[in-house]
């Protein structure tokens, strides 16, 4: 168990990181022009509406004692108001949380269930169709834009098959369900296309080692070897390389759910900067962040199964 004893220490080195944040993002929410009071209250707002308004959410104060409130309020476990929902920023949050982890879970998996397989197939056809034809999908999904690649499955799949709907997010779980076909589908393909080509590089890597050489040896057959040594020495890699585009799936949810209307925080964040809604901004971003923190510790732990001499 000693080999897990990061796991204490490594919250306590990523509090730097999230202050970092935090501060980084409150400066350059404050850095965009425009005055939240006046978009809320619109053009015709009087000088005393606008000042009251300004009172009410602190935006009066010098910047420096805005960020110790918002410290002190997160100590507290609360992100404030949102100015324009008029409720709690942590409430508003948790009632589009639903959304982005069906879609962040749900491509999740189908990257996988693409990377895994396509791997394995075109590391054991090396030089042959299979292979060929693999590498040229991954290859593909490299230059097709997340939101260009979503906007071509809603015309194939939604507009000229009527497969799935174009649009929202469902009612009930199965609903729900078949709303998040083809969001999760397209992030997973370009997803799967960056895996694919990492593990089947693992894979062949691996092949030609030591003890696949000795295992042949024994007399154990191919089978047994790929998918019992070589695929779990591979993944190692694959998983660490998962962890850093999940992150990049965190932020890329604000393009998908945007070209596809889900109702989720990434489509929360992009109404909240238009509107200047400072704490939602604040409080969905610190949510991604603690996020992304999250999963690279998920895949730290993971490593460290998977590869006894891994220390970290």
């Amino acid at each position: 168990m000693h080999r897990y004893r990061f796991v204490l220490f490594r919250p306590l080195q990523l509090l730097p990181v999230l202050f970092g944040i935090s501060v980084i993002t409150f400066a350059m929410v404050r850095a965009i022009p425009g005055d939240p009071a006046r978009i809320l209250l619109g053009v015709r707002s009087t000088p005393a509406a606008l000042a009251r308004i300004r009172a009410q959410y602190g935006l009066d104060e010098p910047l420096w004692l805005q960020y110790v409130y918002f410290l002190r309020n997160l100590l507290q476990g609360e992100l404030g108001k949102s100015i324009v929902y008029k409720v709690d920023t942590l409430k508003l949050i948790d009632s589009r949380l639903d959304p982005t982890l069906w879609l962040i879970v749900g491509s999740v998996l189908l990257s996988i269930l693409f990377t895994v397989p396509l791997s394995a197939l075109a590391a054991r056809q090396r030089g042959k169709f299979a292979d060929w034809f693999i590498r040229l999908f991954s290859t593909a999904g490299l230059g097709f834009p997340a939101f260009w690649l979503g906007i071509m499955m809603i015309l194939l799949f939604s507009i000229y098959l009527g497969w799935f709907p174009v649009s929202g997010y469902g009612r009930d779980w199965l609903d729900r369900l078949h709303h998040m076909v083809l969001p999760c589908l397209t992030v997973a393909l370009a997803l799967s296309a960056v895996l694919t080509r990492n593990l089947r590089a693992s894979l062949l890597m691996e092949m030609k080692s030591d003890y696949v050489i000795a295992a042949r040896a024994r007399g154990q057959t191919e089978a047994r070897i790929f998918w019992r040594h070589v695929m779990p020495n591979s993944l190692v890699p694959t998983i660490n390389l998962l962890a850093v585009n999940i992150g990049w799936l965190i932020g890329s949810s604000v393009v998908i759910e945007s070209v596809f209307a889900i109702p989720g925080m990434g489509q929360l964040l992009v109404k909240a900067i238009f509107s200047r809604d400072y704490m939602v901004v604040q409080g969905v971003v610190l949510v991604f962040a603690l996020a992304t923190v999250g999963v690279n510790l998920l895949a730290d732990l993971l490593t460290v199964a998977l590869d006894p001499r891994v220390k970290l």
